[in-house]
């Protein structure tokens, strides 16, 4: 019986379980992950050159390896296909967290008459059973409670008591500053291509000429001693300043003190333990709140949306809350909304395949669901257009925390505002925009009137709504004739 490794583009681990006791490694392209969606040019280079690399790793290691290009297979069927013929019976690979992938797989193998061994995602921090626990008899699921019980559970920044350092769990409400001007911001984290990278550069041009994006820009590592280089340099250059400007927004800095490791973490060439015991190696020399901020989108965020994605996560993606029919225009694939923020933030994901998560949340996803887009539109768009993003993040990402297509299981109000939080925290000027938005969120507030006078944190939104008067026609005005001309 010959039995070989099943490895996809993001698990690329430095110790990959699936190597154990085999002589063969089989690493896939796979079409979920290369072709399903016009994906992100600098995604797909990210995948090809740090596969390409990783390949190499694996005959240092005197394995034999069997490389399936994505112009060789269209669907996931074909892969097993290819094992039969190859001569292999069994193989072991690692859970690829992907509800679609994990389903063709098994029905694939199953298929060829050959056995598949799944194996624990070294991806997270979070065990199966752990998760399991937390979410049993829940109708929701609150952020909160897991993160404490993470932190308890890790043994993370606690006192000798049990209490935590500092005196509370969360800084978060310390970490909600705006950029001062004369801040000094550390330049944008960059790797020089690699001959690899240039080689992957020139398969996707060829073999995937749709894809959306530059590629002139790509600047990621592709190779773990790569990854652990970016990694000490957010940590020795931007984490002490972390905490104070999570959330703030810049039109002049694409990365500010965000440290940008999702592209790498994702794929496994960095894992989130590596990522903690770097941070924390420094928690003598950086203030507590930027530490226990990036340990809280680690520990908490990150195995957070995993957890809900593993136990929601089919039903997220089959609900529309709102019952929104638009797909996503194509000014979003554009930049051209005509709305400031919204369209330089487009611009620099379609440059770079990334932005950081308030960005993500409250300019993109907050905008979005002002115009009323469908949620599985917006998961699309997401997909296609991030270089980090996988379907276990997205799916809690756009159906819950952004668009709350869910009604509310991971959130207890949904993320939106009107311009004047976009200000509040970026160095965006006043401008035609301003009104736009603000006639965008008022007409939302005034189309869900009902939900939210019940909701007792967004009541007061109804309650200004019925003062409005006349400003209140002048907002539907403004806002109705905007959306008739952004969706055509």
């Amino acid at each position: 019986m010959t039995q070989a490794a099943l490895i996809y583009p993001h698990q690329l681990f430095a110790e990959h379980p699936a190597l154990n006791g085999v002589s063969q490694a089989v690493l896939v392209e796979e079409p979920l992950l290369f072709t399903q969606y016009r994906y992100h040019r600098q995604k797909l280079i990210l995948h090809r050159a740090a596969m390409m690399r990783f390949a190499e790793r694996l005959r240092q290691r005197n394995l034999q390896v069997h490389y399936i290009a994505s112009d060789q297979v269209t669907r996931t069927a074909d892969i097993a296909g290819v094992l039969k013929r190859r001569g292999m019976s069994s193989v072991q690979y690692v859970d690829p967290c992907d509800d679609w992938l994990s389903a063709r797989l098994s029905s694939a193998l199953a298929e060829q008459g050959i056995t598949g061994t799944v194996l624990q995602d070294p991806h997270f921090l979070t065990p199966i059973s752990e998760i399991d626990g937390f979410a049993a008899g829940k109708r929701k699921l609150f952020f909160t409670q897991f993160y404490v019980a993470q932190r308890n559970r890790l043994g993370i920044l606690l006192q000798e008591d049990g209490k935590p350092v500092g005196g509370k769990w969360s800084f978060d409400p310390e970490n909600r500053k705006k950029l001062p001007k004369r801040v000094r911001v550390p330049a944008a984290p960059s790797v020089a291509a690699t001959e690899t990278v240039q080689q992957a550069r020139q398969y996707v041009h060829d073999n995937l000429p749709d894809a959306i994006g530059s590629d002139d820009a790509f600047h990621y590592p592709t190779d773990h001693e790569g990854a652990a280089d970016w990694l000490a340099e957010f940590v020795r250059e931007r984490l002490a300043s972390f905490g104070d400007y999570e959330d703030a927004i810049s039109e002049k800095h694409e990365v500010l003190f965000h440290s940008a490791l999702t592209p790498m973490l994702n794929i496994g060439l960095l894992s989130p333990q590596q990522v903690i015991d770097a941070v924390l190696a420094q928690a003598d020399h950086v203030p507590l709140n930027s530490l226990e901020g990036f340990v809280r989108q680690v520990v908490g965020w990150r195995e957070f949306v995993r957890l809900v994605y593993l136990t929601h996560g089919r039903r997220q993606r089959s609900q529309n809350f709102w019952e929104f029919t638009h797909e996503v225009p194509s000014a979003f694939y554009q930049a051209s909304t005509g709305i400031e923020p919204v369209d330089h933030v487009i611009s620099k994901v379609l440059r770079t395949g990334y932005c950081h998560h308030i960005e993500r949340l409250m300019i993109l996803g907050n905008f979005l669901l002002l115009c009323e887009v469908h949620p599985d539109s917006v998961y699309r768009w997401f997909m296609e257009m991030f270089i980090d993003a996988y379907d276990w993040v997205m799916v809690p990402n756009v159906y819950g925390m952004s668009q709350h297509a869910d009604g509310g299981l991971m959130t207890t109000k949904p993320y939106l505002s009107g311009s004047s939080y976009v200000r509040k925290m970026s160095d965006f000027s006043k401008g035609p925009w301003c009104d736009i938005w603000d006639a965008l969120f008022w007409r939302f507030v005034d189309r869900h009137l009902d939900f939210f006078a019940g909701n007792p944190r967004l009541a007061v939104m109804a309650s200004m709504r019925n003062r409005l008067g006349a400003k209140l026609t002048h907002h539907l005005r403004v806002a109705e004739d905007y959306v008739a001309k952004l969706h055509g």
